[in-house]
């Protein structure tokens, strides 16, 4: 009785804290107002899943846990399901509490949760709130002051899953590490059997990849490779081989959007998703393969995808100043690789890099990623953030003359700067992005 007395006491209190924050003119309490109903009722999490009637749905990895939950919670609402998620990508702990905190009504039950969840985190999540699907995307290297090496990232997601053995999981099999997931009584897997390009940006950009050694201990090699480590996989020593996929797909990918034709039980459905990028484009499946998991049809999938938005700072398109923006976070040396390939060269350029906690304080990774693609800018490229020198230099670096690079470390006099003469592209790091949303909500 008393933990029940205390969870109602903690949803009063969040929406309280929340309607004070507003009138204050603070930012929109992404975390703390789930901080404290934490502290007030720590299983918070454990008593809303009564309020979910269907499905947890979580997603995780490095790259596009974003965009693919963003596409997955869409479908949803589409297909006339009533869907908490937390969109605004608070993914820690403290975040999806908020998310529940603000949402959450005694007396109101919804259909789905989807959830995007830090990997580190994945498991202190599923101490209070089990799920019932798991979508991994794709493990690389990020923010190893964080999470360490890979194997550490891997382990906290393998953790999770031991603690949820009735879990459904569903795997990017063309990741060699998030294809060695397989450890429920439920998995399937989605990958791409080959990859077309009809676009005018280089799609060979030195992203780097990561090396994976078989279960056998030999390196393993690739009849395909579409970017890093994402590919067709096999060991020439034991035959070890990628998964084959409950959902494979061919991809062509255009300058603004790809088409995916996928294999559902042996019939080919054809969709448009229209967000630019071979990475937006394994999101899009991942949320594809959900859907036909959850026995939705072609149409009503298409109608999702046709209606969808590019979420906060994922290939977010906005009008600064009179001028078209599109905004799009990087944080990890193949993220921004990928990135780096859909840049528009006639636009000028803004990256703005921190190296606050959220960030990651490490930011050697900007050496790493390929900020060689920049080398034919036709306009400025403006550096600013608090590393604002260190991506100047990095710049200098990559090729591109010192006459074109500006270093403006103030995020809204960059973005100024930038906007006051067309088109322009911004390209920030995590708490980069926050501050740009803020500086934008401030001049409107």
């Amino acid at each position: 009785m008393i933990r029940i007395l205390e969870f109602y006491l903690s949803l009063i209190i969040a929406r309280l804290a929340y309607i004070a924050i507003r009138l204050l003119n603070r930012s929109s309490g992404t975390s703390f107002v789930g901080m404290m109903t934490l502290k007030i009722c720590p299983d918070f999490l454990a008593h809303c899943r009564k309020y979910i009637k269907k499905d947890v749905v979580t997603i995780t990895g490095t790259n596009g846990k974003s965009t693919t939950s963003g596409i997955i919670a869409h479908v949803l609402e589409v297909a006339n399901q009533k869907v908490i998620h937390n969109l605004k990508g608070a993914n820690m702990l403290t975040g999806v509490a908020n998310v529940f905190a603000l949402t959450v009504k005694p007396f109101e039950r919804f259909d789905y949760a989807v959830i995007e969840s830090d990997e580190a985190y994945l498991t202190k999540l599923y101490d209070y709130m089990k799920s019932d699907y798991l979508v991994v995307t794709n493990l690389f290297r990020d923010q190893l002051d964080r999470y360490g090496e890979l194997n550490t990232t891997a382990g906290f997601i393998k953790n999770a899953i031991d603690k949820n053995p009735d879990l459904k999981l569903i795997l990017n099999a063309d990741d060699p590490l998030v294809a060695t997931f397989d450890r429920t009584k439920y998995a399937v897997y989605y990958g791409f059997e080959n990859v077309e390009y009809d676009c005018s940006y280089e799609h060979n950009s030195k992203a780097p990849a990561e090396a994976f050694n078989c279960p056998c201990g030999e390196p393993l090699e690739y009849s395909k490779q579409f970017f890093a480590q994402e590919g067709h996989y096999y060991c020439p020593k034991c035959g070890y081989k990628r998964h084959e996929c409950d959902y494979p797909a061919n991809v062509k990918v255009f300058n603004e959007y790809s088409v995916l034709t996928v294999n559902n039980k042996g019939i080919e459905y054809e969709f448009k998703i229209n967000l630019a990028g071979l990475y937006n484009a394994y999101n899009a499946l991942g949320a594809i393969a959900f859907a036909f998991e959850q026995g939705l049809n072609q149409t009503e999938i298409q109608k999702a995808l046709d209606s969808y938005h590019a979420i906060f700072g994922r290939t977010e398109k906005r009008l600064i100043n009179g001028n078209q923006t599109v905004i799009q976070l990087i944080k990890n040396p193949t993220g921004a690789s990928e990135v780096l390939k859909t840049v528009d060269l006639n636009s000028n350029i803004v990256i703005a890099i921190n190296d606050n906690y959220a960030d990651g304080r490490d930011i050697s990774w900007l050496w790493d990623s390929d900020f060689e693609q920049l080398k034919d800018a036709h306009k400025l490229v403006i550096t600013s953030g608090i590393r604002a020198n260190d991506m100047a230099t990095r710049l200098k670096y990559a090729g591109i003359p010192q006459e074109k690079i500006i270093i403006e470390p103030n995020i809204k006099k960059a973005i100024d700067l930038a906007t006051k003469d067309g088109k322009t592209t911004i390209l920030p790091s995590y708490t980069a992005l926050l501050k740009i949303n803020n500086e934008i909500k401030e001049s409107r």
